[in-house]
């Protein structure tokens, strides 16, 4: 078995000496112009892939030689009349390339032509008997489809020191890839969180969304400015978001009902409900009396926690209040986003504490008439004389009967 694997062993490593051989060796030659006919392009490199009109790049040639003699090229050159070579100064002199090696050539060009594909012809000459010339065609694309950047995932309503998510979208129409992606958020009026964000590479044809956090402190404009490289070469895009400030459609809203007050020696105890009547669930939430009242133990403030949309709960608040006819009431809370919102509900409770003896009353929105037990005595009488009169008048035969008998 040992036998076996090491009769394997030799043969796989006299393929891959025989592979490796292959792959560096060279063809025999006779003459030069034997050794120039083995001269080749063996491949291109375009940066950018896809130029936009009028935009500068670079394209690298590659020439081979095969043969196992050296062989002098000169003269290369890049021929197309929409393609034009800025450095064709560099290449004065002739290059050597040696057996198996590969030279390389860089030009530095513009494309100015309309959109579509060219196929500019690279052409280069050996220094052989007779002037032997290598030609190839490089296939080279532009392309004058612009990136495009957009604000996607908005609220149709932004609120004063609420923060709202949005997305910055950036599509790559283009039928290249781009590079370098940064989005810098700017606003006079607002907190952005990021405030920059960096993407390394978008290919061609896809999309990438990135957010960001805006809370709003007054009515502005939030600018996202979009940078990228296509190759070496920057472009720029700005997108502008504007700020459509109003009130959050969809924020908890707090309402009090069912209060009711005692006072006692000053101090005043206020038992009530809160209701949700928003659309969203508050967070946290907080009930307390706010100035000029002194909220005093053993309840200055009440913890609901949270409340459900559609949701209410019982509170008690304990207090001195100088003027019962206008007490701030102040509930605060938290959103989905941990935003701290507030909202002041003022309550007239004059008339509770003086509704009823020892200043208790029942709930608000409930009103009692009439003026006590006492007042319904002129209708109880009315009502037995009533029906006496009528018992008499279906007794008065009977009564009579008896009169006159005696």
């Amino acid at each position: 078995m040992k036998r076996v694997l090491i009769v394997f062993s030799i043969i796989a490593l006299a393929c891959l000496i025989t592979v490796a051989g292959a792959a560096t060796s060279t063809v025999s030659v006779m003459t030069p112009q034997d050794a120039a006919a083995l001269v080749y392009v063996s491949g291109y490199d375009l940066t950018p892939g896809v130029f936009y009109p009028d935009e500068t790049g670079t394209l690298t040639v590659h020439v081979t030689n095969a043969a196992n003699a050296s062989v002098a090229v000169s003269q290369p050159d890049l021929m197309d009349p929409h393609i034009d070579v800025i450095n064709k100064g560099a290449f004065a002199t002739a290059t050597v390339i040696g057996p198996g090696a590969t030279a390389d050539y860089n030009f530095v060009i513009q494309a100015d032509g309309p959109d579509g594909t060219y196929l500019p012809l690279f052409s280069v000459s050996t220094n052989a008997w007779g002037t032997f010339a290598i030609h190839s065609q490089i296939k080279l694309k532009i392309d004058s489809t612009d990136v495009r950047a957009s604000v996607s995932n908005k609220p149709t309503i932004f609120s004063l020191e609420k923060t709202d998510t949005v997305n910055v979208s950036i599509v790559n129409p283009r039928l290249g890839d781009i590079s370098d992606v940064l989005i810098i958020a700017s606003s006079p009026g607002s907190d952005i969180s990021p405030s920059e964000d960096y993407v390394e590479s978008i290919p061609a044809g896809t999309s990438v969304n990135i957010p960001f956090d805006i809370t709003p402190h007054q009515q502005s404009d939030v600018s996202f400015n979009v940078s990228f490289r296509n190759g070496d070469n920057v472009h720029t895009t700005t997108v502008v978001l504007p700020l459509n400030i109003g009130e959050d459609k969809s924020a908890a809203i707090p309402l009090i009902s069912n209060v009711a007050l005692v006072c006692n020696a000053g101090t005043c105890t206020m038992t009530g409900e809160v209701g949700n009547a928003g659309i969203t669930d508050a967070q946290g939430m907080v009930v307390s009396v706010g100035a000029p009242e002194k909220p005093v133990g053993p309840y200055p403030d009440y913890q609901i926690g949270s409340l459900a949309s559609d949701d209410f709960s019982r509170f008690t608040l304990t207090f001195i209040s100088p003027d019962l006819s206008a007490v701030p009431v102040q509930v605060r809370w938290k959103d989905s986003q941990g935003n701290t919102q507030s909202s002041t509900i003022t309550l007239d409770l004059h008339t509770l504490a003086e509704g009823s003896p020892g200043g208790i009353s029942s709930s608000t929105g409930q009103t009692t008439t009439g003026g006590g037990p006492g007042s319904f005595y002129p209708v109880i009488a009315g009502g037995i004389i009533v029906i006496a009169g009528i018992v008499l008048y279906m007794k008065r035969k009977w009564i009579t009967s008896k009169l006159k008998k005696q």
